[in-house]
């Protein structure tokens, strides 16, 4: 919808477009507002009159009259009906022409080198749609309890307290702290203090205040190598120099983490490694603890799917070792939930909780406390416990489908290694070349595969051929689902 080249306007009003699909006003006083920033609707220049214009674009008088008056809101334009609505004094007030303002270069200033740091260290968008064979970081979230969840929600806000509509503590909902804590001593064999509890938005923002409150500019930090890539882009942010540290069947390596002179901090996933799904022995957890106590040192243990262990019980984390406030212990509620939830938690030592709690008041205030209030109950009344075993038979039951049904003598690809642990495993594969051979293929049908290669820093001394891998998710979908992809996997990779 656009006014006619022979309009006969008072002014020249020409390249106006409108969308019928889209809110007219809206478009009209965005219209009318760029013209006159830029300029070329002059102040004191007189408008159209509203029944002028509305015929003209074939819009209803009220939608002009509406963005009329926006604009007379904002300030751009003035005047009375029936006396004519002119563009108002706006000296000093306009923005350069679009051509400068693009071209012009940002001078140098302290926020510079952080813009410059995002270019290379930020998150990838989410994949699209709902989950599909073999996504990785996915739980089954097709069994979770929607209804027990939206009756426990309806309840909490059908009349909330009074107390909890203000602005919240910002280290969490103490009930829910509680909650956290007593699961942790009775899961984990972690004895912690409500008081050491922040709750966060998910794992990310656990590991992001690490990173905000520990990391100086150019301190050196160890990260395993190949690992979580997100975590290292929340250290590197906060001007962490990154040390990647070789993972073997025990975990990090931890006498090449001796040999990283100046490195007081590391960032690992100990009980199943992201993404080789190994776990860290129980005399690497010690050489760490020792590590950490000989060099004055800080260990960010994340824990991201430490309840899905298929034989025995759950490993106790390394914070449930730890003796001397050296560990800070991420979990989440996402990989047990689903991860549009958002909710995760932070276990500081003692001497850190109040300056957590402070820094994260500073970036949102709190979470939002019915989320919060929701899980506490769901907790309570034993529906998470309830989950939780639910979860895990259906991980170990996707997992045996994916071992089952997986095509056998893939060349160049190595055999399925056993899982233990977790919702993803790790297949090596010989090369680059035949990764992205494979999985291409997979793409080609459907079938979603990671790529181990891009789980390693840019600046690994590994060479190209051994990063190389398959890195599969086996609890996003059922197993019907899962048959059907390895059944279209076993067909295109017959024809490569």
């Amino acid at each position: 919808m656009a006014i006619p080249s022979a309009a006969p306007l008072p002014v020249d009003l020409s390249g106006i477009h409108l969308d019928p699909q889209r809110g007219l006003a809206r478009q009209l006083y965005q219209a009318l507002r760029e013209r006159i920033l830029d300029g070329r609707l002059q102040r004191r220049t007189r408008l159209p009159a509203s029944r002028d214009l509305a015929n003209l674009l074939g819009i209803s008088r009220n939608t002009v009259t509406r963005a009329f008056d926006q604009l007379y809101a904002e300030g751009y334009i003035e005047g009375r009906i029936g006396a004519g609505t002119y563009v108002a004094e706006l000296s000093g007030a306009t923005r350069p022409a679009l051509k400068a303002a693009t071209s012009a270069q940002p001078s140098v200033n302290p926020q510079s080198a952080a813009l410059q740091l995002l270019q290379t260290h930020h998150l990838n968008p989410p994949l699209s749609g709902p989950p599909r064979a073999f996504r990785v970081g996915v739980p089954a979230f097709d069994l979770f309890p929607f209804e027990t969840w939206a009756r426990l929600s309806a309840r909490f806000w059908r009349k909330p307290s009074p107390a909890r509509l203000g602005y919240g503590d910002p280290a969490g909902d103490l009930q829910l702290r509680e909650l956290i804590a007593a699961y942790l001593r009775n899961s984990r064999g972690l004895h912690c203090d409500p008081a050491q509890i922040i709750v966060t938005n998910g794992a990310q923002q656990a590991i992001s205040l690490c990173a905000q409150l520990l990391v100086t500019p150019g301190a050196r930090v160890a990260v395993e190598n190949p690992g979580y890539r997100a975590a290292g882009h929340a250290l590197a942010i906060a001007g962490a120099q990154l040390c990647g540290v070789a993972v073997d069947g025990e975990g990090l390596d931890t006498a090449a983490l001796e040999e990283v002179e100046g490195c007081r901090l590391v960032y690992l996933t100990p009980s199943h490694q992201y993404p080789t799904g190994v776990t860290l022995s129980l005399a690497r957890r010690l050489q760490l603890l020792e590590w950490a106590e000989r060099n004055n040192g800080l260990i960010i243990e994340d824990d991201y799917d430490g309840e899905y262990r298929y034989s025995g019980t759950p490993l106790a984390p390394l914070a449930a070792l730890d003796r001397q406030g050296r560990v800070l212990y991420v979990g989440t509620f996402c990989k047990i939930a689903f991860p549009a939830l958002r909710l995760g938690y932070l276990v500081l030592p003692p001497a850190l909780a109040e300056a957590f709690a402070q820094r994260r008041a500073l970036d949102m205030r709190h979470s939002e406390i019915g989320t919060q209030a929701v899980m506490a109950e769901f907790i309570a009344a034993g529906h998470f416990q309830r989950h939780i075993r639910r979860m895990r038979t259906a991980a170990r039951s996707r997992r045996d489908a994916l071992l089952a049904g997986w095509p056998q003598n893939i060349p160049g690809c190595a055999p399925l290694p056993a899982v233990e642990a977790g919702l993803h495993l790790c297949v090596r594969v010989d090369s680059l070349t035949r990764e992205r051979e494979l999985i291409s293929a997979a793409e080609g049908v459907g079938v979603e595969i990671s790529a181990l290669s891009s789980y390693w820093l840019p600046d690994s001394r590994t060479p190209d051929d051994q990063r190389a891998g398959l890195v599969l998710g086996f609890a996003a979908v059922p197993e019907a689902q899962i048959n059907e992809a390895l059944a279209a996997l076993r067909r295109v990779w017959s024809a490569h």
